[in-house]
């Protein structure tokens, strides 16, 4: 969508953190090729779904691309003779199956723009970069002292976000992280609320918030400008990687990933605490707390694209928390985020799955018990913490930060009812997504115990009880007929509809 582009009227924002799932339902035999007909579903809804049509050599080319991952995928091999019988493509078949199952599960790649593009062309078509590059070169003719140095291509995970690496004229030592990006389904605030909220940002100049030093807004994207730091985000240093290299290669599989030592955990994790503080007393929401949006800097940690939760772009943890039922405010997202943030912390990678009952050996065993009040079946099905009850915990109450004086954000009066009301829109739809999530199990879960070999047998043994049960029935009906007609041997006569039917003197066996 461009720069300066209104969106087109009624139309939906698309929001790329829903799941993907593919199946392929069938294959055909074209001459030389086979093709393999996949039915591609996002989120639960079987009424969203569609059919894409792939050959082998499409996912060769996909494989390709996902390459830089530096995961091996079970893509299965070429084969040119003999690649048409019909055994063979079954089996092949199976196999495109396991790696579209494999790629769709795995947490980064199933958001990745191959993958995307992939399975949903239509939506995932057209070259972000340039589009990109096309409304910052725009931008720049009316703000001439800027300028672009480079793309910084695939740095992020967001498909609708790109970074440019920039400079000012006026101070050509510099360097400076731009970034584009298109506005999300959940773009709240009306636009001049928008413009207000991110004007406020840029006014801050806050230790725990990383500082946003210039900043436009249209109707469809945004334009933020930010410092570049050369040595990245928290998860450029805990994976050990260079902040510009593909965030796919960078964090698909860190070879020197490595967990922070107790004393920056501690001190990490009470700096995050205070910024995520700030904004929840500001009013602000965020959502979008994990190891890469937190910058370390002579020692603090500064939080990173706070303006995503106005923007309304989609968290990179919504897949996980729309799960719980609890997770129902933005404050217990936040929380929820940064018991994510605390493990990669801890053990220099992100938990698998959630909820977590079993930790490996962690620098202290306060560690644990803050995970365990986030990460915990217990904590996801009772709810969050709180950050001031974190913030009091054996594990951060003893950080000795170096500000002593009182940190606050001051939001204006009609903004912070705007915020407000952004917010509790933004919870609503939260609830209504997690409403239909739980649906979807509890009817998933059915069809399974319906389909189980052990509910199989007992449907069959109530089968043959009915079969018998009516097998008596019928035999019992033919038995009284037959006393009605037996003595003179005549049939008899028909019962007036007027007439009432006499009551039958046979007692019929209890059943």
């Amino acid at each position: 969508m461009s720069f300066l582009e209104k969106p087109a009227p009624g139309s939906l924002l698309l929001d790329d953190t829903v799941p993907l799932t593919a199946m392929i339902e069938a294959s055909q035999n074209l001459q030389s090729h086979t093709e393999y007909i996949i039915r591609v579903q996002r989120g639960v809804s079987l009424d969203n779904s569609w059919q894409v049509i792939r050959r082998y050599s499409d996912f060769d080319v996909l494989n390709n691309s996902l390459m830089v991952c530096g995961i091996t995928l079970p893509l299965p091999p070429k084969k040119l003779i003999g690649n048409m019988d019909r055994e063979f493509i079954a089996e092949r078949q199976r196999g495109l199956q396991t790696y579209l199952d494999t790629i769709t599960q795995h947490p980064l790649l199933c958001s990745s723009l191959p993958v995307k593009k992939f399975l949903d062309p239509n939506n995932y078509s057209a070259n972000y970069t340039e589009i990109a590059l096309q409304q910052v070169s725009m931008f720049f003719r009316s703000d001439p002292k800027w300028e672009v140095l480079e793309p910084l291509r695939d740095m992020g995970w967001r498909i609708r976000k790109k970074y440019f690496l920039v400079k000012n004229k006026e101070q050509t030592k510099e360097r400076y992280l731009l970034s584009w990006v298109d506005l999300g389904p959940d773009k709240l605030l009306s636009d001049k609320d928008l413009q207000s909220a991110i004007k406020l940002l840029t006014s801050l100049s806050i230790p725990y918030l990383c500082p946003l030093l210039f900043s436009s807004t249209s109707e469809s994207s945004a334009l933020l400008i930010r410092p570049f730091s050369e040595k990245g985000s928290l998860r450029d240093h805990i994976c050990k990687v260079k902040p510009r290299e593909s965030y796919l290669k960078k964090y698909c599989n860190p070879k020197k990933s490595q967990g922070l030592e107790l004393p920056h955990i501690k001190l990490y994790g009470r700096q995050i605490l205070e910024g995520l503080k700030l904004l929840h007393d500001a009013g602000i929401f965020f959502g979008h707390l994990h190891t890469s949006n937190v910058l370390v800097d002579d020692g603090v940690c500064r939080l990173m694209d706070v303006e995503n939760g106005m923007l309304g772009v989609p968290s990179a943890l919504r897949p996980a928390f729309t799960q719980f039922r609890k997770m129902n405010t933005t404050e217990s997202i936040d929380v929820f985020c940064f018991g994510h943030l605390l493990y990669e912390m801890t053990y220099g990678r992100p938990p698998d799955s959630v909820p977590i009952e079993q930790y490996p050996p962690a620098p202290s065993t306060a560690v644990v018990s803050v995970l365990q009040s986030i990460l915990s079946t217990e904590a996801c099905k009772s709810g969050m913490p709180t950050v001031s009850a974190l913030m009091q915990t054996p594990l951060f109450s003893d950080v000795q930060l170096q500000r002593s004086e009182k940190l606050q954000i001051k939001v204006p009066g009609r903004l912070k009812e705007a915020l407000k009301a952004a917010k509790e829109s933004l919870e609503k739809r939260l609830l209504e997504e997690q409403r239909l999530l739980h649906q979807h199990r509890r009817l998933t879960r059915a069809q399974s115990h319906h389909c189980s070999e052990e509910e199989k047998k007992k449907r069959k043994i109530l089968a043959r009880k009915k079969s018998r049960h009516s097998a008596y029935e019928n035999e019992e009906d033919v038995s009284v007929r037959n006393n009605n007609t037996s003595g003179s041997g005549a049939s008899s006569p028909p019962t007036c509809p007027s007439s009432p039917t006499p009551p039958s003197t046979t007692e019929h066996a209890p059943f």
